[in-house]
């Protein structure tokens, strides 16, 4: 069943809550969602009511946040007051989109998670365009809403956060077994119950959304909405180097079994293969007509297989 959202939003602000929903039509067109706001509403209809049912039954809120927002006494008073009470008893997730410059950082809002990332505006100047903002909203949402439909969704959404760097505490190095000559190597199992925080990364200006560690266990690799990709040092977190190329945020990453080549897929549509050690760009693949959203390398290292928001899957090979 797709997430119903509702909008709450000012008349002032309707040319942008348009833009959104673009934006959210593909997951739409995928069966993800449902939206709904007050321009739905038919002739004939009591519109108060209409209104408060579909508020009530929104599994999503999005507070879409200006100083025209803030001014309304029926946007704030009312329909984000009765949001917010569904939100504290665990009935819908309310997330504020924040528009426009306002000062919404004090109660009740500035306990909330908001989109974009940091809370930037929209129509802020820390984006490239408008186009750019709102594809960080949609991603934030629907980050939010793969977790409400996963088997193992948790309670809290998934939206990026910054977080201060952490100092290494246990040893990230990989435990070795001596193993008898030619035999397959064992492999350990994750030790779930025994997980800790080790280290905590710094260095992307905005959401990761992609991380990929080497076979060898010896190199983690991320990619970024801010259009890079970085390579670290997994046993201390040391920025080893950071790759350009794509020209707008990279979705995916994935190394290859023998840990000699990177791929990654980005929103550019396109598909990049580099050499992990250098950081060499070697070839730039194409055929997707939208984002391309996850990679992943076949075990023998001969296939390439490549996901999309086009709502294909390319498979490549020599």
């Amino acid at each position: 069943m797709p997430i119903n959202i509702f909008f709450c939003y000012a008349r002032e602000d309707e040319v942008l809550l348009n833009k959104l929903k673009t934006h959210l039509r593909p997951l739409q067109r995928q069966g993800l969602i449902d939206v709904w706001y007050d321009r739905n509403i038919s002739a004939g209809t009591e519109w108060e009511q209409e209104i408060k049912e579909h508020l009530n039954s929104a599994q999503i809120v999005l507070l879409l946040v200006s100083p025209d927002f803030m001014d309304s006494d029926y946007c704030y008073s009312i329909e984000m007051k009765r949001a917010l009470e569904r939100h504290a008893r665990g009935e819908a997730k309310v997330i504020p989109v924040i528009l426009r410059y306002v000062d919404w950082h004090g109660e009740p809002l500035g306990k909330l998670q908001a989109l974009p990332t940091d809370g930037k505006p929209v129509r802020g100047s820390d984006w490239y365009d408008l186009d750019s903002a709102l594809y960080d909203v949609t991603a934030g949402i629907r980050k939010v809403v793969e977790q409400l439909t996963s088997p193992h969704a948790s309670a809290s959404p998934v939206i990026a956060e910054t977080m201060p760097q952490a100092t290494a505490k246990p040893s990230l190095t990989t435990p070795t077994i001596q193993q008898p000559k030619n035999k397959a190597p064992v492999l350990l199992p994750l030790p779930v119950e025994q997980l800790a925080l080790l280290l905590t990364l710094t260095g992307h200006k905005q959401i990761v959304d992609s991380v990929a560690i080497s076979p060898d266990g010896q190199t983690l690799v991320s990619g970024s909405y801010d259009e890079t990709i970085k390579v670290w040092e997994l046993s201390t977190g040391k920025l080893v180097r950071t790759l350009t190329g794509h020209k707008k945020a990279v979705d995916t990453v994935a190394i290859s079994p023998d840990g000699q080549t990177l791929v990654s897929g980005g929103v550019d549509n396109t598909i990049k293969v580099w050499e992990l050690s250098t950081g060499k760009l070697v070839r730039t693949l194409t055929g997707h007509a939208d984002a391309v959203t996850s990679v992943a390398i076949s075990p023998d290292g001969q296939t390439l297989v490549s996901g999309s928001y086009d709502n294909t899957i390319k498979v490549w090979g020599a």
